[in-house]
């Protein structure tokens, strides 16, 4: 098991190309809160993304917002498991069963799940529908990923349901990722 939530930040370098996030994270009796900020590039292109997600104290999302320093920005809520409504609050059918979040630019977001279905690992692969939000363009999708514990909580394949992607991900005692080939590694973690 992972263990119990202290405040910290890590940060995080993409194996290719330029860019750098700092993530605090933090929790008290309402919840878990993520804050990060990323600056990077993308195809040739730099952009700067600031995030904020806040779950409950099982790490559901229960809320996220993103914006770029061009002012392109996506807020959106989950008032029940598996529902999501826009900044307006109004309903996204299309999206309905999503219980947890994919924001591309972050390895933080693979933590989410990790961490809400920890018990569940133990008795092989999980299947998720991920409320995917691409940092091109902030425009959500529905997205099918698959998790397999491959050792004691410590290590997991990564794929895309439909086959496009794969990868082992390196957890650390808190669900974190700390190395993530050929995505991004960990270069910096600090408690409180």
């Amino acid at each position: 098991m992972y263990r119990e939530l202290k405040k910290l930040s890590v940060r995080w370098k993409p194996y290719r190309g330029e860019g750098l996030e700092h993530l605090t994270l933090f929790s008290d009796y309402k919840g878990i809160f993520a804050e990060s900020v990323i600056v990077g590039e993308s195809d040739g292109i730099a952009f700067a993304v600031q995030y904020n997600i806040e779950c409950d104290t099982q790490w559901q999302v229960r809320a996220f917002a993103i914006r770029a320093t061009d002012g392109r920005g996506l807020s959106m809520r989950s008032p029940q498991s598996g529902i999501w409504h826009d900044v307006n609050g109004v309903h996204l059918p299309e999206f309905d069963g999503c219980i947890d979040i994919d924001l591309s630019g972050t390895p933080f977001t693979n933590t989410l799940p990790i961490r809400r279905c920890a018990a569940s690992f133990r008795h092989g692969s999980l299947e998720f529908s991920m409320l995917y939000v691409p940092f091109d363009d902030f425009v959500p999708i529905r997205d099918g990923q698959r998790y397999t514990c491959l050792d004691a909580e410590r290590r997991f394949r990564y794929e895309a349901t439909d086959g496009t992607f794969s990868a082992e991900i390196d957890v650390d005692e808190d669900g974190l990722v700390r190395d993530y080939p050929p995505v991004y590694r960990r270069v910096w973690k600090s408690l409180g």
